[in-house]
């Protein structure tokens, strides 16, 4: 699979991110993305021949920081403004791009009401053509983009001047574009997945791919999904970001999907592709409306066109507390759609007038699939009101939606007593759709970890992951190092031993090695040696058996180092030293005796170990300054005394 636009790494990555363009026609938006990225998002020979961007465009970077970002690159003209409407639901940030010798103009000024409709207030406003006119006149236009942008979501963004065609500013921009995602917390792995289509096509030998930018959930090989709203069923064949093939998508990436099972003829851009059976495609939606400023007004039951995702719905509007919404205003209003649209509560859309084609508003689903209303009916418009605050458990849920939470937190956000809040979770966890960290125990404490469920199947699908590749690459270690994983995970300490001990009680991975090194490991993994090596190994625990305080050089049996790590991890033997081991069973008496002197004499000295256990002078040395460094014994001039960890292993007679 090799998708032009499919959002360069090796593998899942930590944070992913996705910016937007976003201004008038012919400000050189796709020369800055060319300039900053070495890509050219425009992909149709029309753009080409033309000059012009028409349709969505994809094209992504490495900034200093090393930090991946995907770029969608909208077109400018009005006539296109549909298109641009598919390619900015899900930015993370974007650039707002204003050329110097013009100026804000009427796209300008539409595109940034949609990007204040939808609440994208991460971003940079980015001059280009800097070198085309003078000190004076960019001064000029700098000044009149900020009027553009005041009152608006991006009103404090940073200002750039850029000249792309000749390099200036476009380094300033990626060290802008680095500090304002390094700001930007990453979307959490939470929830079940969801993909708005917004390109579909198919690559001889793989079959149907989709791309779209991943807003919830996690998307891999070999789960089955649905595409909505008409409920095709396929199943994922591979993942690409940014061209390269991966095993586990997060959420806020650009993403190439490979699916089985679905002809390309039977997807549409606008499509949503997540897991089967939960996501319930709705005709009705109870929404929160903002008309915008200058917006002619909307009345009763007037059509309108709903821009949701990468789709785009025609419907008709019910004014619920209203006879007219003004340019400004704000009003409660369910939306009759010709088709349903597969959405959640919460999400942003834009409505836009069909004739004259013009954005009229924006604002937030309230509900899904609602019954129809009367209007200007009390209880109705007073329950709205309380689905916009949220109920105490749409409360949690939200405080939950980040990622997991103490319970004292969730508690905190819901506005509720302990007390009372606690029931509510509790239902919430009977039901499955919260999980509690807390292994060995039904009671919820202010301090329990708590999380979704759909974030708790993300989590865990990382984590077991993380071991699979591990295992693949290093089969003859035990585990992955503890450390090792909770620093890939990325969760504070006590957060990740509460998940680790959940999901060993469950049998979902095993934790082991508590004491030493402690790893993690998938139930089915077994550390087994080929043949050649475990003949080696078997010569060596001879050896070992026949001169057991004497023992050989591994080297001279031709045990290697490979083999050697395998036999010290499964516990057969202990190195004290480079070529110096002991079978593990002659180690503990060696250790056992010399606590024993140490009772007995107050210390204990080389020669006297040497002599007590019949070894060579190489042996004992190599010995008591393992059991030093294990801080076991410590050393007093020329002779030993017990350690700090002497007790652990055995206690004194007469303590």
């Amino acid at each position: 699979m090799n998708a032009a636009d499919s959002p360069h790494i090796n593998g899942p990555a930590e944070r992913a991110y996705v910016v937007g363009t976003a201004g008038h026609v012919d400000h050189g938006k796709s020369t800055l993305v060319r300039a900053l990225t070495g890509i050219d998002p425009d992909r149709l020979a029309e753009e080409k021949a033309r000059e012009m961007t028409i349709d969505l465009g994809f094209a992504w970077l490495t900034l200093p920081s090393g930090q991946a970002v995907s770029i969608v690159d909208v077109p400018g003209h009005e006539r296109f403004i549909k298109n641009m409407l598919a390619g900015v639901g899900g930015l993370d940030a974007a650039l707002l791009v204003v050329a110097a010798d013009e100026g804000p103009m009427p796209q300008t000024r539409e595109h940034l009401a949609i990007l204040d409709l939808l609440g994208i207030s991460r971003g940079l406003i980015v001059l280009t053509k800097a070198d085309t006119v003078d000190a004076e006149f960019l001064e000029l236009a700098a000044e009149a983009t900020r009027e553009a942008v005041a009152g608006t979501t991006l009103a404090h963004a940073p200002l750039i001047t850029t000249a792309a065609t000749t390099g200036q500013g476009v380094d300033a921009l990626k060290a802008a574009l680095d500090a304002l995602l390094a700001d930007t917390p990453p979307r959490a792995p939470h929830g079940r997945p969801r993909l708005p289509v917004d390109r579909a096509f198919t690559i001889a030998g793989f079959g149907t791919v989709v791309t779209g930018t991943l807003l919830d959930g996690t998307l891999a090989a070999g789960q089955e999904v649905e595409l909505l709203p008409r409920g095709i069923r396929g199943r994922v064949r591979g993942v690409q970001t940014h061209r390269a093939k991966v095993p586990l998508v997060l959420p806020g990436s650009r993403a190439a999907v490979n699916i089985s099972g679905v002809a390309v003829e039977d997807v549409r851009r606008g499509d949503v592709l997540t897991t089967p059976g939960w996501l319930v495609p709705a005709h009705l939606l109870d929404v929160r409306l903002r008309m915008t400023a200058g917006a002619p007004a909307l009345d009763q039951n007037d059509p309108v066109d709903l821009f949701i995702g990468a789709s785009e719905v025609q419907g008709r509007a019910t004014l619920l507390d209203a006879d007219r919404l003004e340019a400004g205003d704000a009003g409660w209003v369910q939306l009759r759609l010709a088709q349903p649209v597969a959405v959640v509560r919460g999400d942003r859309f834009i409505l836009r007038r069909p004739s004259p084609s013009e954005t009229i508003g924006g604002g937030v689903i309230v509900e899904c699939g609602p019954r129809r209303h009367r209007r200007f009916h009390a209880n109705t418009l007073e329950r709205l009101e309380g689905l916009a605050r949220g109920t105490p458990e749409d409360l949690a849920r939200q405080a939950l939606a980040t990622g997991p939470r103490e319970m004292r937190e969730v508690v905190a956000a819901m506005g509720q007593e302990q007390e009372a809040a606690q029931p509510i979770l509790m239902a919430l966890i009977g039901r499955g759709e919260v999980l509690m960290l807390a292994p060995g125990s039904n009671a919820l404490s202010p301090t329990t970890f708590l999380l979704l469920e759909g974030g708790a199947a993300a989590l865990e699908a990382r984590l077991t992951l993380l071991l699979a590749n591990f295992h693949a690459a290093q089969p003859l270690k035990r585990g992955m190092p503890r450390e090792e994983a909770k620093s890939r995970l990325g969760l504070a300490p006590r957060l990740f031993d509460a998940f680790v001990a959940h999901l060993h009680e469950k049998g979902a991975i095993v934790a082991e090695g508590e004491g030493g090194a402690p790893v993690l490991r998938m139930p089915t993994h077994t550390v087994t040696l080929p043949p050649a090596q475990r003949v080696a190994a078997d010569a060596l625990l001879a050896a070992l058996a026949g001169e057991p305080y004497a023992p050989p050089d591994p080297s001279t049996l031709g045990v290697g180092a490979e083999t050697l790590a395998v036999l010290v991890e499964e516990g057969s033997i202990v190195r004290v030293a480079e070529g110096i081991v002991f079978a593990h069973d002659a180690y503990d008496r060696m250790v056992m005796q010399t606590l024993a002197l140490i009772d007995a004499h107050g210390s204990v000295t080389l020669a006297q170990f040497r002599d007590a256990v019949g070894t060579t002078r190489k042996y004992a040395q190599a010995v008591m300054e393992y059991l030093d460094a294990r801080r076991i014994t410590r050393r007093s001039g020329d002779a030993r005394l017990r350690g700090p960890l002497a007790r652990e292993i055995m206690p004194r007679a007469d303590q």
